[in-house]
């Protein structure tokens, strides 16, 4: 039994070729296994703010440079725009879990979205490290980076592609 290879190279046109798999495709690997990285993009997202609420004073005094009028409580603003970083955080993390439940119930915009963030999230990495304005560590963002990596080739693959684009059962409405 022979197994056909896919080349190396295929032409556009292939690429955007819709696959007709059959409507009960079961849910590939690759796109479960992409949803649990989503999930734990967005657990590294959790820690990252942690992080940040337990460094603000240091941030604020030595990152940032927060100038505020005379007579300004320093300690109030920065309480303010740390609930607001946080809250914010947390809504952009919320997003990303329900991105990841998309893409598990076989979303392909989800999945495309998903894809998207995460190549600006690699390229913004990049541009910072050849800037030489930020280093790729373990505690900043090796992490993070490498999840978005995986995330980019498990939700990428031919059978998540195949298992996002596959043709649904209309719902009769009634």
């Amino acid at each position: 039994m022979s197994v056909e290879k896919r080349p190396a190279f295929e032409p556009p046109a292939v690429l955007l070729e819709r696959e007709t798999p059959p409507p009960q495709m079961r849910r590939p690997i690759a796109t479960s296994f992409g949803a649990v990285l989503v999930v734990l993009r967005a657990l590294a997202g959790v820690v990252w703010l942690i992080a940040l609420a337990l460094e603000w004073d240091r941030v604020v005094t030595e990152d940032l440079d927060i100038e505020l009028e005379p007579g300004t409580d320093e300690t109030a603003a920065s309480a303010v725009i740390l609930t607001v970083v946080l809250i914010i955080g947390a809504v952009i993390l919320l997003a990303v879990l329900a991105m990841a439940l998309l893409v598990y119930r076989g979303s392909n915009w989800a999945r495309i979205t998903v894809m998207v963030f995460a190549t600006i999230s690699i390229t913004v990495a990049a541009i910072d490290y050849f800037s030489d304005d930020a280093e790729i560590t373990l505690r900043t963002t090796l992490i993070t980076l490498s999840l978005d990596i995986l995330v980019l080739l498990a939700l990428s693959s031919h059978n998540a592609r195949a298992y996002a684009r596959r043709p649904r059962p209309r719902r009769s409405g009634g």
